[in-house]
């Protein structure tokens, strides 16, 4: 019997819209998966032959990319940052909106004009992403490599801006931070290890699978 498909959902905001949307396209997981206290990092589902792990939004596109998985849930900004050749990305899934931007604090921005940058050190967990961005409109970029709490560099004088996620604003506000610019739109993408697109029969019905399931949602 050949192994099981493997997909490959993130942890965080993303798994509760994730999860209508694994179900629509057949995909039933086992309870523990909705539940973020659980532990258990890997998962049954009503088809015997795909199990869905649970893992960091960065470390979906790896696993994927990899092979460790063949299918993935991840958001347009990790594929941006990664680039990865192994990976491809044929579905929209239509979840996850938010979008990637620059911010700063308020008192900063109320007199600071965004085009009339030439230098900006910034921090973020999208340093490829943010230097691309600003090399294209002729701004040199440094950037303070962050894994989290980013709302904090400003705060504590690590980097004036930050190049971060938004989706309400509501952590920026908190922090006394607003946005300046948006670098990009952000939505989640299925992702597939082009190998195994080729090579498991498998993968091919899923992907269609997933499609159908985005099309019935636009459609109700």
């Amino acid at each position: 019997m050949a192994d099981p498909i493997i997909i490959a959902v993130p942890k965080g905001r993303i798994l509760a819209e994730a999860i209508p949307l694994l179900e629509r396209a057949g995909i039933v997981p086992e309870a523990a998966f909705s539940d973020e206290n659980s532990r258990a990092l890997r998962f049954t589902t009503n088809n015997p032959g795909i199990d869905l792990i649970r893992v960091r939004a960065f470390d979906v596109a790896t696993f994927v990319a990899h092979g460790a998985a063949q299918l993935g849930i991840v958001g347009s900004d990790v594929l941006a940052e990664f680039d990865y050749s192994e990976l491809y990305a044929p579905v929209d899934l239509g979840i996850g909106h938010c979008r990637l931007s620059v911010a700063e604090p308020a008192a900063m921005a109320a007199s600071d004009d965004p085009r009339g940058w030439s230098h900006v050190r910034v921090a973020t967990k999208y340093p490829h992403v943010t230097e691309a961005h600003f090399a294209r409109r002729g701004v040199s970029a440094e950037c303070v490599k962050l894994n989290g709490a980013m709302e904090l560099a400003p705060l504590l004088g690590l980097a004036p801006r930050i190049v971060d996620l938004v989706s309400s604003g509501r952590t920026l506000k908190e922090n006394g931070l607003v946005e300046v610019e948006v670098i990009c739109e952000v939505t989640s993408r299925l992702i597939v290890n082009r190998a195994a697109f080729k090579t498991r029969g498998e993968v091919v019905p899923l992907v269609e699978a997933f499609r159908r399931a985005v099309a019935q949602e636009l459609a109700a």
